[in-house]
């Protein structure tokens, strides 16, 4: 059974603003998609950021928090998370088909919780 509400102390160390907060691969995608989440220190509040090889922009939601998510509202981040088709100005078309496998050294669950998603989707 998963802790959805585990929540890290904290995302950054030392004189760190900015982490790597997950990795997500899309297996299934057009492009086999590698998605990075970040996370950015800024005036107090932690900024999340999603970035891809193509240079998209994505909506997410939270895009914000003053504290680190719990296990719960980081996954609701992952799968909310969109392209923003008004800033696709020649950037190719990103489908994001599937469920991803994903990685983070702050969310030690999440890489079981989406593994044990795909093989219930017969996807692994």
């Amino acid at each position: 059974m998963f802790d959805f509400k585990y929540q890290p102390e904290k995302y950054f160390k030392g004189e760190s603003n900015s982490v790597l907060l997950v990795r997500l691969h899309y297996p299934e995608s057009t492009w086999g998609e590698q998605i990075s989440l970040y996370a950015h220190l800024l005036e107090g509040k932690v900024q999340f950021e999603a970035v891809d090889f193509y240079g998209n922009e994505y909506l997410l939601y939270p895009s914000s928090a003053w504290e680190p998510l719990s296990f719960e509202d980081l996954i609701y981040l992952i799968e909310g998370m969109q392209v923003n088709q008004d800033s696709m100005e020649g950037n190719i078309a990103l489908v994001l088909d599937g469920i991803p496998e994903a990685e983070s050294e702050f969310y030690p669950e999440l890489k079981t919780y989406f593994e044990e998603k795909r093989k219930n989707f017969g996807l692994d």
